[in-house]
């Protein structure tokens, strides 16, 4: 039990460590976008804020989906985690937006407001895309055996969907 655990620990640690490197991947991809828009080219604070994020997001979900979370079973299950990414990704968006928005009002940089901001997604995001968006395992749904299913799926003919009667009766 205890080599278990230390296996397991191992493999947390180094899930850990890979999840600060591609969220350093997704801060600095999507810092030096905004840099490039808001300084270089003289963007608004909104289009520079929304397409740093989209850029960091897009690096972010990669690495997490295909190295972090890297996990077979996730791929019959691509568009789930797909869709539960974007949503994460659309509350994660919103917030961050008025987390450096209200820093600003403030008096406070948007660029120290993205390492403030930061902070706070490192751990919010880990807990949500361990849980919830690139899961261990999901959860089996029950098959609902509908009429438009049978007939979608008729595979064996109609005779296929004929009850079998039990030979005892």
């Amino acid at each position: 039990m205890t080599l278990h655990l230390r296996k397991k620990q191992k493999r947390e640690v180094r899930r850990i460590t890979e999840y600060m490197i591609s969220g350093g991947a997704y801060f600095w991809s999507g810092y030096l976008t905004f840099f490039i828009l808001d300084k270089g080219l003289k963007g608004s604070f909104f289009w520079a804020k929304s397409v740093s994020t989209l850029t960091g997001w897009t690096v972010n979900y990669l690495l997490q989906r295909y190295w972090v979370f890297k996990n077979p079973r996730l791929k019959n299950h691509q568009t789930e985690v797909t869709a539960r990414y974007a949503v994460i990704t659309i509350i994660d968006f919103v917030l961050d937006y008025f987390i450096v928005l209200g820093l600003k009002t403030v008096g406070v940089t948007p660029y120290i407001g993205q390492f403030v901001s930061s902070g706070f997604f490192t751990f919010w995001n880990y807990v949500w895309y361990k849980y919830w968006v690139f899961p261990d395992k999901f959860k089996k749904k029950p098959v609902r055996i509908t009429v438009p299913r049978v007939i979608a799926h008729r595979a064996h003919g109609h005779g296929a969907y004929i009850p079998i009667k039990p030979k005892h009766a």
